[in-house]
């Protein structure tokens, strides 16, 4: 399971930049520790733990990993429906409004609403962090796979979220007239190679808010990353500004870490703000390999809450003062997602040894489970401060190194492309093209 950056499934030191990752053998690379294969995250300490990105949800573990490295094929094949553009799931809410059109991941183009009116449930929430529609299930995430009987399912039903009709994310917040954009998190945010500028998520998704806002568009340099740094090329450019670092963990969001401090100075509070970020995986990744070295399962899951609190302390930190943001701020963040398609096998990525994934879990189904409360407890953050949350550990769900296997939880059918790179936690351009998609919709809706 490896989807985020190094951290999820492993326990890696957090290197200096993309120059250690290369000394790594261009193996899962975590610039900072940022991807790490796909076991459990980390603490809010980054000192124990040195994993990069995440393991994903839906019991599987993400990774990610902050170097450039080689990219594997994968097998050719359809993608699923959701990620395709198309809408699935029983939605509860209507919307009503413009549409815009959203490339999905097969070339094809759909169109979702910009501007969404529904029934609302008992928080109607303001211009900032309100909620639109009203509470729904999340048995769509189910659709797609092979055998949804016994596919990995995370329990979101307990938070009452508003899941969006796309199926793609929630949809707590009505985001409109935004003026300034923020990207923050780490590896799979900025970027790694072997993929370049044009493909990360954030170059697609920058492109996109410029049309849907009319936004300054940040330059070529913006959309670039530094490798020694392991931060984008420029980090201020048009209305767009990036602080997400390779390595980085939820613990680099508010200080003692910099991110917020860096991209919020108190002049620009006054800025109707879009932050969006992919933050998680380098803590699972610690998480998981302090676990499979031996760590009590009730240690490893305590840091994990620790590291789960530390985004909520983040997006409380966004929306709890009213006055902070006079015109409004908007959060959307990922969730978690993992290279073993549910099945906690994180010898599953021919590259895991390099990236710190030199042992298996004695009992596998225990990292699903810290891999699975990790991701719900990102759930319960955006339900309890009105902000959103895209479903990228279902969505890479399959996508994986375990891709072809039909008794994985996440099994999809033969031909499934692989969207996860050779550091096992990064995403090839297709897998950036799938969170781009992912964010939009969530964005529109």
């Amino acid at each position: 399971m490896v989807n985020y950056d190094c951290r999820l499934a492993v326990t890696l030191p957090r290197p200096a930049g993309l120059l250690a990752l290369l000394l790594a053998v261009g193996a899962p690379a975590c610039g900072e520790t940022e991807d790490a294969s796909a076991t459990a995250p980390t603490s809010g300490d980054t000192s124990s733990s040195t994993g990069e990105d995440t393991l994903g949800t839906s019991g599987q573990l993400p990774t990610t990993t902050d170097g450039p490295v080689t990219e594997t094929g994968g097998s050719e094949g359809a993608t699923d429906s959701a990620t395709d553009g198309t809408t699935t799931g029983d939605a509860t809410t209507s919307t009503t409004g413009t549409t815009s059109p959203v490339t999905s991941t097969d070339g094809t183009t759909s169109t979702t609403s910009t501007t969404s009116t529904s029934t609302t449930s008992d928080t109607t929430g303001d211009e900032t962090t309100g909620t639109t529609g009203e509470p729904s299930d999340s048995d769509c995430l189910l659709e797609g796979f092979a055998n949804p009987d016994t596919a990995l399912k995370l329990d979101y039903d307990q938070f009452g979220p508003i899941i969006g009709s796309h199926c793609k994310g929630t949809n707590h917040q009505d985001i409109t007239d935004i003026e300034r954009v923020v990207f923050l998190g780490d590896s799979v945010t900025v970027g790694t190679p072997p993929q370049l500028g044009d493909d990360y998520y954030r170059s697609k998704l920058a492109d996109v808010l410029v049309d849907r806002f009319g936004l300054t568009p940040p330059n070529a340099l913006w959309k670039q990353a530094n490798p020694i740094d392991g931060v984008a090329l420029v980090k201020e450019s048009g209305d767009f500004v990036s602080c997400s670092k390779w390595g980085a963990r939820t613990d680099d969001f508010l200080p003692p870490g910099n991110q917020v401090d860096d991209c919020f100075p108190p002049d620009m509070f006054d800025k109707r703000t879009l932050v969006i970020t992919t933050m998680g995986g380098n803590d699972i990744a610690a998480i998981a390999k302090d676990g499979a070295n031996g760590m009590p399962l009730d240690e490893v899951k305590a840091n994990a809450a620790e590291a789960a609190d530390l985004l909520r302390q983040t997006a409380h930190w966004f929306v709890d003062d009213p006055a902070k943001f006079p015109n409004g701020v908007f959060l959307v963040f990922a969730n978690v997602y993992e290279f073993t398609d549910g099945t906690a096998d994180l010898m599953a990525c021919p590259a895991a040894g390099l990236g710190g994934f030199d042992k298996p879990w004695q009992n596998p189904a225990e990292l699903i489970d810290v891999m699975v409360g990790f991701n719900e407890q990102f759930m319960s953050v955006a339900v309890e401060t009105g902000t959103d949350m895209i479903f990228m550990l279902e969505n890479f769900c399959g996508h994986g190194f375990k891709a072809g296997d039909p008794s994985a939880p996440c099994y999809r059918g033969p031909g499934q492309q692989n969207w996860f790179d050779l550091t096992c936690i990064h995403p090839t351009a297709q897998g950036h093209t799938v969170i781009a998609d992912l964010f939009t919709a969530v964005i529109d809706e």
